[in-house]
């Protein structure tokens, strides 16, 4: 049986803190869903989920199920394993063996880490909200020092790709004008946004220095990721990261 995709982010951060990002390939989904599909509000059979979100937690030897959450590309935060948790963005813990996960096709993941190793977080950053604060959310739950904090940008739609209107564009001016330069004129009065490039303007707002990742296009690498915007019906990656 084909092992599951998952990439391992390139991030300074010591040997306990580990984290992972998986690839739509590895999986027993089918048709959009194709094959590594870890989302159980797709549409997809719900027993490929299952078996999919089996050979998750086998292939990274997780402890338990990771903490998945109900995203509604808001700005709250579920610290983990804290019962009664409601619908999350974000997801944080101080607790080993216990998983922080989010679900992306096109948006961004943005994980979080103490550079001692003692917590870890993962935010689930599309424009909405990226532009309402999820980053600076996610950050003020790990409560500690922001520049002891180190970021890695997992895969996104990428700035040649996400096309928004001027109400997107306006809404990360509204907090910061220096967003203008993340950017450029598209086609029909509409913009070409760097998604990245936000996240990392938040990131330092934040006090947030030391990021890293932010170079792999969801759009353009059919093969590897999951989009939205390319496809529509389609499945869902994991983003995650745990102390060990």
């Amino acid at each position: 049986m084909t092992a599951p995709g998952i990439l391992q982010p390139d991030w300074p951060v010591p040997p306990g803190v580990r984290a992972a990002m998986t690839t739509r390939a590895g999986g027993v989904s089918r048709g959009p869903f194709a094959s590594f599909n870890l989302a159980a509000h797709v549409g997809d059979d719900e027993s490929a989920v299952l078996e999919n979100r089996r050979k998750l937690k086998t292939a990274l030897e997780l402890a338990s199920e990771p903490a998945w959450v109900e995203q509604v590309h808001g700005i709250d935060v579920a610290v983990v394993p804290r019962p009664g948790r409601g619908p999350a963005d974000a997801v944080v813990t101080f607790t080993r063996r216990v998983a922080c996960a989010v679900l992306v096709a096109d948006c961004m993941p943005v994980m979080l880490a103490s550079r001692v190793g003692d917590r870890v977080g993962v935010a689930h950053a599309g424009w909405r909200g990226l532009a309402a604060g999820v980053i600076e959310a996610a950050v003020a739950a790990l409560d500690c020092k922001p520049a002891e904090l180190v970021a890695w940008l997992g895969p996104a739609i990428g700035p040649s790709a996400f096309e928004v209107g001027s109400e997107v564009r306006d809404a990360f001016l509204d907090r910061d004008s220096g967003a203008a330069a993340a950017f450029r004129p598209g086609r029909d009065g509409r913009w070409l946004a760097d998604l990245p490039a936000l996240a990392r303007r938040r990131l330092a707002a934040a006090g947030v220095a030391d990021v890293h990742g932010g170079n792999l296009c969801t759009f353009s690498d059919p093969v590897r990721f999951y989009s939205y915007r390319r496809d529509g019906a389609t499945g869902r990656m994991a983003a995650l990261a745990w102390l060990a």
